[in-house]
């Protein structure tokens, strides 16, 4: 009998043990950034549509601005809409890109790490800032919103 609480006790800890792992491994879960071409980076500029703010990443969505300055289409003739993942909700929110920065109208311009398949989302590219244009002033045809008088840089100093 005296080995029953012994074993007892190790199957516990054991089972404890166990327990705070799996419980840790939703957070490490995790998606790796192999799916995104870090060797290239792509400047989007166009309209937002949608800010999503989720804990593990945000995400900006927009139409895309052309060279002409004008909303691109797609083949359907609709906007071509755009996707940018950034970090989690709450560090992106500390650079001042939160759904109130990034309402539906606001027009900003992304540096982005695009995705390898050329599907039409990318990775905000490393430590550059989220270009935003003043309210309903879109940049002229071929240029950013980091060249337009009143723009906002955020996130980082650098576009």
């Amino acid at each position: 009998m005296k080995n029953g609480p012994i074993l007892t006790r190790a199957s516990a800890g054991a089972v404890a043990l166990l327990s705070v792992g799996l419980g840790a491994m939703p957070a490490l879960a995790h998606h790796s950034f192999a799916m995104y071409d870090q060797t290239k980076i792509v400047v989007v500029t166009g309209v937002v549509y949608q800010f999503v703010a989720q804990a593990n990443h945000a995400e900006l969505h927009v139409y895309l601005i052309g060279p002409d300055g004008k909303l691109e289409k797609d083949k359907d003739g609709k906007p071509h809409p755009y996707g940018v993942e950034m970090a989690g909700a709450a560090a992106v929110a500390e650079q001042g890109i939160t759904a109130e920065t990034m309402k539906a109208g606001t027009i900003v311009s992304v540096k982005v790490n695009p995705l390898r398949d050329g599907t039409d989302f990318g990775s905000k590219a490393g430590n550059s800032a989220v270009a935003k244009c003043p309210w309903k002033t879109p940049p002229e045809p071929g240029k950013t919103c980091d060249t337009v008088a009143g723009h906002e840089l955020l996130g980082y100093s650098k576009f």
